[in-house]
């Protein structure tokens, strides 16, 4: 079988797609980084790969708001691909920026295709830049499968608390298993800062759309795709793969 085609979506502000890329090329598939005016254009078809991951950044500078710019783009001119290929449950990855594009183009949670959460600015109003323990909350979602109960991996965002439409819109995500992973400490225990690093309602790092197919998270797999990307990696006996690298896995074996 030819290996499964990835597109990284990326525009003016994308910053992390080089990584993206190695990170799925390890992960056994055939990665490319497109820009989005080629599929405005119609010089690129959608439906043409088998995985759609929209990388980390900053987006147009985030300068209305984080992903507002990027996510509009694709609610008013890429929307019916977008939706093509969801509805083709073929998966669909949004890293940090593009999480917050997810959300902010209504793909995520995806229930109605309206804006239902957001991610705004940090608790403690300024950029976070350091490693979390997440707590795997999912069974539905495709890119967790078989990953540890509690998995490590670097954050860095300055926008990136995540708050639900109020208790309704809460109640609907932890009901449908939609909740995909939640800052943790090593144990697995939810906390406040620092643990919980941006004040996240209900520690939410991650979600899922109720197919379990779309992913959204602000944590970045692609920064602990191997041993060495590890803080201890001199102290500690680590696994040669990274628990990014199997989120990418996950992708790619599903597609297979």
């Amino acid at each position: 079988m030819a290996k499964p085609k990835v597109v990284i979506l990326r525009t003016a502000g994308t910053n992390c797609d080089w990584e993206t890329e190695a990170g799925f090329r390890l992960a056994g598939a055939n990665p490319e980084r497109v820009h989005i005016n080629r599929f405005i254009e119609k010089e690129k078809k959608m439906l043409d790969y088998d995985i759609l991951v929209i990388p980390g950044g900053f987006s147009y500078g985030d300068d209305i708001a984080a992903g507002k710019i990027f996510a509009n783009e694709l609610r008013y001119k890429l929307f019916d691909s977008l939706l093509r290929f969801a509805e083709a449950r073929r998966p669909i990855l949004g890293i940090c920026n593009g999480f917050q594009v997810l959300v902010k183009s209504g793909l995520l949670p995806g229930n109605n295709h309206q804006q239902e959460v957001t991610l705004t600015f940090n608790d403690s109003g300024k950029f976070e830049d350091r490693w979390v323990y997440l707590k795997n909350s999912s069974r539905k979602c495709l890119f967790t499968k078989g990953l540890k109960r509690v998995i490590y991996l670097p954050i860095a965002h300055g926008e990136g608390k995540f708050i639900p439409n109020g208790e309704r819109v809460l109640k609907k995500l932890e009901g449908n298993d939609q909740i995909v992973f939640r800052y943790a400490d090593r144990s697995g225990k939810e906390g406040g800062y620092p643990i919980n690093p941006n004040g996240s309602i209900g520690s939410i790092a991650a979600t899922c759309n109720k197919d379990g197919n779309i992913m959204g998270m602000m944590p970045h797999p692609e920064r602990y795709i191997s041993r060495l990307h590890h803080p201890a990696w001199r102290r500690e006996n680590l696994p040669e793969i990274g628990d990014g690298l199997l989120i990418f896995k996950n992708a790619v074996e599903y597609v297979k």
